[in-house]
């Protein structure tokens, strides 16, 4: 059976990234459509980072 205890600390850093690119994303924003494109990247840029980083282990 696995230990699923060893699997929280790669979500706890995958969430800091998530709220990292949250702040940094919506500092940049200045219209309400920006902030609205701000939350969506903050969302999905973490998963494209690890898949880059995969992709280049592979």
């Amino acid at each position: 059976m696995a230990d699923k205890g060893a699997t929280a600390g790669g979500g706890a850093i995958y969430g800091l990234g998530i709220f990292g690119a949250l702040v940094f994303f919506w500092q940049q924003a200045d219209t309400f459509w920006e902030h609205v494109l701000a939350v969506l990247q903050g969302l999905f840029w973490p998963a494209f980072m690890v898949y880059e980083a995969f992709r280049a282990l592979n």
